[in-house]
């Protein structure tokens, strides 16, 4: 009983913590968000994380992600696919984020791992890149997972800034450099669609 008691006091402490994590997130949100111009084709190249497994996952296979957003004007949600080239074949996954009532904040569920995962679009001009920060609650476990991403729509990043801005953000969530996978291209792809054969995220995460 003592060691239940004695929990109590962190479940409110981590709950306060996430609570005080997504208000000073809220505030970096990009300015008049535009999901419109958001979506679209996208790269992921570059991650940074808290979860020692997700960078274990990501530093053996650091490939570049080619990502095709759509949204239905009259949806609720949109849905990501993402191709990779994995085993000499390319891979594709897809996933839905719903959409919530603060411009540029997105939701989805991780059944694989039961986590909730709340994403924020922190930064973009949408021609060129995206900062993105995910915040990745397990359940009933409680465990908390950082992410930032950076999307470019293109394979590089042609400007300096935008990888400054990225490691200040990563800096701002308490990680570091060993935090970093950087991805690169090993395989050609074809763009993801709603006809490919795809994995859903439960069972292929990326």
């Amino acid at each position: 009983m003592q060691k239940v008691t004695s929990l109590v006091p962190l479940l409110i402490l981590g709950s306060v913590w996430i609570h005080h994590v997504a208000l000073e997130t809220l505030s970096l949100i990009q300015e008049d968000f535009d999901l419109d111009r958001f979506m679209g084709k996208w790269f992921e190249l570059t991650v940074a994380s808290t979860c020692p497994y997700y960078l274990q996952r990501k530093r053996a296979n650091p490939v570049i992600l080619a990502l095709q957003m759509q949204h239905v004007a009259s949806g609720s949600n949109f849905t990501l696919m993402s191709t990779t080239f994995r085993n000499g074949s390319c891979k594709t996954s897809s996933v839905d984020y719903a959409l919530t009532d603060t411009p540029g904040r997105f939701f989805h569920h991780v059944s694989r791992f039961e986590a909730d995962v709340d994403s924020y679009v922190v930064e973009t001009d949408y021609d060129e890149y995206a900062l993105l920060f995910q915040l990745s609650t397990e359940k009933p476990s409680g465990n908390v997972t950082r992410i930032v991403k950076l999307y470019s729509r293109t394979v590089d990043v042609s400007r300096p800034s935008v990888l400054d801005d990225f490691n200040a953000l990563v800096r701002q969530h308490g990680m570091g450099d060993d935090a970093v996978v950087v991805n690169h291209i090993k395989g050609e792809c074809p763009p993801a669609s709603t006809s490919q054969s795809q994995v859903p995220e439960s069972k292929m995460a990326s």
